[in-house]
């Protein structure tokens, strides 16, 4: 038996002291790595973001979208205003795994591209499939989504370029997937689509009073009465919001999947960035729904004729001035008119 001294034993015991850690921890003296958070392209091939872009979008167009605070408006009284609830944005919802949110577009998306019809593109952009995950999913997305119905999933536009712009989604898959020029061929879709636009038209168009009525000589009596608690029913006619709000179809869509465009007509937006924004709208490239279906030899069909539709001089959509090339002046020029129309 080995017998240690009083101060080899208190040196044994300091040594067994300063190797102890406690319960949990490691006992590496050295700090553990902190495992790298990965980055957007290694966690899936697709486009890291929740938004949607639109019809004659660039892809730097694809950007997550910035819902404006819901305000207290015109449309409340004491009784709980339903328009403002639905459209204000909805509480964040717990962020999807990485294997089945907005991150698997790519994978999903290529399914349905190899059941598109013969002579479709299938080498597009990701971000052109976007769309599908508001279809398939729109319970991921409540602060884009506004309304979802059997036929339909109406949602904010991720790029507006007006005041109000929104999406009208169909869920049909012998549909969705088709050009409009195809797809409304079919009356009874054609038929279902135009109800459901009608519908979120009014949707957009109460949006617009709520925000923009406060301006309006037009609504000044109703909004006073309003005030007063004057009864719904009793109100005087205000401005009507409804006929400021346009419905239709870009003439070639660059989104894989069918959307149609409910837009207030002011264009005054930060996200009209050049030509092509504004031409979109304010040509015949734009086509009404209501002028569907398009007729064979409608020249809208073409691809020519609405290219040069893209590219042709700028014109105000309200006073019809004519500012060419000019895109930093009819910017400018669109901040006055929309000053102006606010207050009609």
């Amino acid at each position: 038996m080995i017998t240690l001294g009083k101060a080899s034993r208190l040196h044994i015991l300091q040594a067994i002291a300063t190797q102890r850690v406690p319960a949990g921890k490691h006992a590496s003296s050295s700090p553990q790595p902190i495992p790298r958070k990965r980055t957007c392209q290694e966690r899936k091939p697709a486009v890291c973001t929740h938004t949607m872009a639109e019809a004659a979008e660039d892809p730097e167009d694809f950007a997550q979208p910035k819902v404006a605070p819901v305000s207290h408006g015109l449309h409340e009284s004491k009784k709980r205003n339903a328009f403002a609830e639905l459209m204000a944005p909805k509480p964040k919802a717990a962020k999807p795994d990485a294997s089945t949110g907005p991150s698997s577009v790519s994978a999903r998306s290529s399914s349905h591209k190899e059941t598109k019809k013969p002579g479709a593109k299938t080498a597009k952009s990701q971000w052109s499939s976007a769309l599908l995950e508001y279809i398939d999913h729109p319970d991921r997305f409540p602060q884009q989504v506004i309304r979802v119905t059997d036929n339909t999933v109406l949602i904010r536009d991720g790029f507006p370029k007006a005041t109000v712009h929104l999406l009208l989604l169909p869920r049909s898959p012998a549909h969705y997937d088709l050009h409009p020029h195809q797809a409304f061929q079919d009356q009874g879709f054609l038929a279902m689509m135009r109800h459901e636009a009608v519908s979120a038209a009014n949707l957009a168009a109460a949006e617009l009073e709520r925000k923009l009525s406060t301006f309006s000589a037009s609504s000044k009596a109703r909004n006073e009465a309003m005030e007063r608690g004057v009864p719904f029913d009793q109100l005087p006619q205000g401005r009507d919001y409804l006929s400021d709000i346009r419905i239709g179809m870009h003439a070639h869509p660059s989104m894989d999947h069918l959307h149609v465009h409910i837009i207030s007509r002011d264009m005054h937006s930060d996200k009209v960035k050049h030509r092509k924004h504004y031409n979109s709208f304010n040509t015949p490239f734009f086509i009404p729904l209501d002028d569907y279906p398009l007729a064979g030899d409608d020249k809208r069909r073409s691809t020519s004729f609405q290219n040069a539709n893209l590219s042709k001089g700028l014109v105000c959509w309200r006073c019809g001035q004519e500012f060419g090339n000019k895109f930093a002046e009819l910017k400018r020029h669109l901040e006055t008119e929309f000053e102006q129309w606010k207050k009609e």
